[in-house]
């Protein structure tokens, strides 16, 4: 990152994209009646919507490069944090959407770490840390209710296909 206006311009696109997807999703999960699915993927939505907001509110002064979808550089070929596009899968378990969750936040988490080790510049070291440390908070949230899934016997992709496993 060359500048702050810069990482401010990719945290906004990051939240934007994380949001319109877990948005589609829940949409998804709700029209095809998965409403535990669905209501996991709009809390993440919410989630990214108010790190969206607070991205923003940080630019408001600032004049923030219009950069076209090629000029992004990711990690791969979408922003980190945008879900798997095949969690739309109307059988997804509630397992696999927090595995997906887990990825995506994991994601957002490693990107914003990498810009903040990767720069010299104060001012982004202190932003890409405030960003890494809410990705992280996410990160321990999910991996939380993917133990407490396995604690109260939540379903199971296994379970759902009638397939026991033993310890």
């Amino acid at each position: 990152m060359n500048s702050v206006e810069e990482f401010l311009a990719y945290a906004i696109k990051l939240e934007e994209e994380a949001m319109l997807r877990f948005d589609q999703l829940a949409d998804a999960m709700q029209s095809y009646g998965n409403k535990d699915v669905g209501s996991l993927f709009r809390r993440l939505s919410d989630y990214s919507r108010m790190h969206l907001g607070d991205a923003r509110a940080r630019a408001g002064f600032r004049n923030i490069p219009v950069m076209l979808p090629d000029a992004y550089k990711w990690p791969d070929l979408e922003s980190p944090e945008t879900a798997a596009i095949w969690a739309a899968d109307p059988f997804l378990a509630k397992n696999e959407a927090l595995e997906v969750a887990l990825a995506s936040e994991t994601a957002g988490y490693e990107f914003y770490k990498s810009v903040h080790d990767g720069t010299d510049d104060p001012e982004i070291r202190v932003l890409a840390a405030e960003f890494f440390a809410e990705e992280a908070e996410h990160v321990a949230w999910i991996n939380q209710w993917i133990e407490e899934e396995r604690t109260n016997g939540g379903p199971t992709e296994a379970t759902l296909r009638g397939i026991v496993m033993s310890n």
